[in-house]
């Protein structure tokens, strides 16, 4: 995927979007697409039930895409994640019964989930993650992560060999270095220890920098990128 694409979907885009600015209700809803299961495992873990969350969920975007709901969050603009977790607690407070009974939109503008992939997702979190807002944290960061790394797979899935290399050493890339596997996966590349560890260390530069990239695709300000990494991997180590 080439950068020009992932250009078009940035927070900062949807922030300075006009009220009827086509480009920007395209980007919030790319963005809503790749995040929404965040907000689905939140509702799930603050006691909703399955059909209730996917009620909720489909109805708050469908609110947030049709009322414009971005352009008066100035406070909460900084960060695409404080936003959708901010405005959808208001949502629950104020419109809950009118969400339920919308009944996954009914008519109105409906982004394509996949609730049964994202049930199926919630039924693996541990029975003992912490809170509702914890989860939502680890989930948006794990997102983020799984982003960075599809991008890079994409990149490398022009050809059939650099594919099948980048498979070998897809697993090198978060492997600590004293478990030393390059020899293994050199004899089965025919390549060096040597030229393993160049390798790794070239796919791991290019991820860092496609994870800072899709960093910067959820914050306004270029300079709130360095702490929202920082949040990204605290919330992966707690």
């Amino acid at each position: 995927m080439g950068h020009g694409r992932f250009a078009t979907t940035r927070w900062s885009l949807v922030c300075a979007a006009g009220k009827e600015d086509s480009a920007a209700k395209r980007a919030l809803a790319a963005l809503c697409e790749t995040y929404w299961y965040s907000l689905y495992a939140f509702l799930r873990r603050r006691g909703c039930s399955r059909e209730e969350a996917e009620d909720v969920t489909q109805a708050f975007f469908a609110n947030l895409l049709e009322r414009g709901w971005v352009r008066s969050a100035d406070r909460d603009r900084g960060r695409f994640r404080t936003f959708l977790l901010t405005a959808l607690t208001r949502f629950l407070s104020k419109e809950r019964d009118k969400a339920t009974s919308a009944k996954r939109g009914g008519g109105r503008t409906k982004l394509s989930l996949d609730f049964e992939a994202g049930e199926n997702r919630y039924r693996l979190e541990p029975a003992d993650e912490q809170t509702p807002d914890r989860l939502f944290e680890r989930r948006w960061a794990l997102t983020v992560l799984d982003k960075a790394l599809a991008r890079l797979e994409g990149e490398h899935s022009v050809e059939p060999a650099k594919a099948a290399r980048f498979a070998a050493l897809k697993p090198l890339l978060t492997a600590a270095d004293d478990a030393n596997p390059y020899a293994a996966v050199g004899k089965a590349l025919d390549m060096t220890e040597g030229a393993i560890k160049v390798a790794v260390h070239r796919l791991r530069k290019r991820y860092k920098e496609l994870l800072r990239d899709e960093v910067a695709q959820t914050v306004s300000d270029p300079a709130a990128v360095e702490q929202e990494l920082a949040d990204l991997r605290a919330a992966i180590r707690e």
